[in-house]
């Protein structure tokens, strides 16, 4: 839990661009329960910057699914707050905001390179994992005039200089963490499409909705330099970071999609379909996260007392076959 004297505030926030699983759910009852065991204020926010992939029925079907769980929030896209919208799509000033201070610090500069170009000059992928191969630099010393002309032809992204540096973090889950700032390269912080990246958006609304803890999954534990050096660039306090195993199959890949079906699929809407009570998902989530020792129909409020942050695993959760026969079994 956050370590500094400001009101504890969280947050979860899911992408509407498919329905809610198991492992959504995991993320989702842990950081509410981490802030509600802590009498904090829970925030809802829908990630759908990406208006491309983000659907607005799914949007509206992941605060059902949520409330058929048990979880609440205080401040979310239906109830409101005081640092709305919380709705990333409505947010595009702030953003654009933030990028004028970067620019003006000198942070930013033009990118003319297609991703063909990117996958041409790369030697070894070593960036973050769902972005491929590191920025090999080819349009940062670009002059003034050379940028003005490449404008002409071609829209450009903007991307964060990064310098040398090392980045060292405590995580809540995963322990201490040492980045090299300068591994991934220079990073986007908006598209040629004009989009805005996740690592600024994120940044942005965790600063401006004062959240000081932020629980999410471990596909995003590879992002935090990068939002470091975001917060640091524009003079913000970063939030404390625990970031919570994913579910495997066990083949050591994300929960397959055919062992899911296989057992009636592992949406929650295909679980409310099925008509699996909520408080046997929650308990069994609580098994899986070691703070029951067997799966016990519980509601979530019923959880807020056993849960303890530095008791949940911080290796990959396998799911099998018999763990899905669990949690599916008669209600």
């Amino acid at each position: 839990m956050s370590q500094n004297p400001r009101p504890v505030r969280g947050r979860f926030a899911p992408t509407p661009s498919g329905e809610l699983h198991i492992g959504n759910a995991w993320t989702a009852l842990l950081s509410w329960l981490q802030i509600r065991s802590a009498n904090g204020t829970f925030i809802l926010r829908m990630e759908d910057i990406d208006t491309q992939r983000s659907r607005p029925h799914l949007a509206k079907q992941i605060l059902d699914d949520l409330y058929w769980l048990g979880l609440d929030w205080d401040e979310g896209p239906d109830v409101g707050g005081p640092f709305g919208p919380y709705t990333q799509s409505e947010r595009t000033e702030y953003y654009e905001h933030a990028l004028s201070q970067l620019d003006e610090k000198g942070y930013l500069y033009r990118c003319f390179c297609s991703r063909a170009d990117l996958l041409a000059a790369a030697r070894a992928p070593h960036g973050l994992s769902s972005e491929g191969p590191a920025y090999p630099g080819t349009c940062r010393n670009l002059s003034s005039e050379e940028a003005a002309r490449k404008a002409l032809e071609k829209e450009p992204s903007l991307r964060f200089r990064v310098g040398h540096e090392r980045l060292v973090f405590r995580d809540g889950i995963a322990g201490m963490q040492t980045f090299d700032a300068a591994a991934g390269g220079d990073f986007i912080v908006r598209r040629a499409d004009r989009m805005i990246s996740y690592q600024l958006a994120v940044v942005v609304d965790d600063h401006m909705m004062r959240i000081t803890d932020v629980l999410r999954g471990a596909d995003l534990l590879d992002s935090v330099p990068r939002q470091l050096l975001l917060y640091k660039a524009l003079g913000m306090e970063a939030p404390s970071f625990a970031h919570v195993p994913l579910f495997m199959g066990p083949d050591g890949k994300r929960l397959a999609k055919r062992l899911a079906k296989r057992h009636g699929g592992t949406s929650l809407a295909a679980l409310r379909e099925s008509r699996t009570a909520p408080e046997r998902v929650i308990g069994w989530l609580m098994w899986l996260a070691g703070l029951l020792p067997e799966p016990e129909p519980l509601s979530a409020r019923e959880c807020i007392p056993l849960f303890r942050l530095d008791k949940l695993p911080s290796e990959p959760i396998v799911i099998t076959a018999d763990m899905l026969s669990r949690l599916q079994g008669a209600s």
